[in-house]
């Protein structure tokens, strides 16, 4: 049954004048109906897996509905999405450094006592480059044209970076609810490390890759045969605190913001 229009001018009305509220509504409401799906088919179906990979492409939809819905621009916004011309040092951090983290993180592994067997490495290339390709283009790399490509730069033209860094990652977090509780946790950390980065390049493709070489490092580069998870998990979250505190501190919570360039 079509709504009166009455009833579409007043949700047109709403958004024109919540976006970022209506953006973080669509995402939820997209991602998790598609889960839900997911969950009440079976998820190790095949269209129980067909509908968990779309849930992930919800923050992505729900910008797209958003800027259209208000006559923005499009192009604009997927221009940032495929923009690839920075210089190579940023290229660098976005595949280097959850590796980097994760050297941190084993490193402290053999610190509190736990073995690590660095030879796992070269074994583990194959399966950590498989990763980073399907995170990318299908499980979890697509989430950034919303968070980073819609809704950074929107909250920072009214907060604070550090501010909108910190609303984005409780939002990005609860977002993963339904994933389960700890992972609503590790993306409010994570949030400041993809600030920094888009702030200094405008570019969501390179949020993209850092998404994409994060959960390979998390899945592959503990460098255990049997993995201690309650020490793992702890080595883990010092380096990511860690490593956030020192961006902050870098950039004294600005995150090399520019408001000349976010307007």
């Amino acid at each position: 049954m079509t709504p009166p229009p009455a009833v579409k001018e007043t949700r047109r009305n709403w958004m024109q004048r919540h976006p970022l509220l209506g953006f973080f509504a669509l995402a939820y409401l997209i991602s998790w109906s598609f889960w839900l799906g997911s969950f009440l088919v079976g998820d190790e179906s095949v269209w129980g897996s067909v509908l968990f990979v779309a849930g992930g492409f919800g923050p992505a939809a729900a910008a797209a509905i958003v800027i259209w819905s208000r006559g923005e621009s499009m192009r604009a916004w997927a221009r940032a999405i495929i923009h690839w011309r920075v210089p190579v040092r940023f290229w660098l951090y976005a595949l280097g450094l959850p590796a980097l983290l994760y050297g941190l993180a084993n490193l402290l592994l053999v610190a509190f006592g736990e073995p690590v067997d660095w030879s796992l490495l070269p074994d583990r290339a194959l399966p950590y480059l498989g990763t980073f390709v399907m995170t990318m283009f299908l499980l979890g790399g697509q989430e950034e044209p919303g968070w980073r490509g819609y809704a950074l730069p929107r909250l920072e033209a009214r907060f604070t970076p550090m501010q909108a860094t910190a609303i984005l990652g409780a939002a990005w977090g609860l977002w993963h609810l339904p994933l389960g509780p700890l992972n609503t946790i590790v993306p409010f950390v994570l949030a400041f490390f993809y600030t920094w980065l888009y702030n200094r390049t405008g570019s969501v493709l390179l949020a993209i890759l850092l998404h994409a070489s994060f959960t390979p490092a998390q899945d592959h580069l503990i460098l255990q045969e049997t993995i201690t998870h309650g020490t793992a998990d702890l080595a883990v979250g010092i380096a990511y605190v860690v490593a956030a505190g020192a961006v902050i501190a870098l950039t004294r919570g600005r995150f090399g913001f520019d408001p000349a360039a976010n307007a």
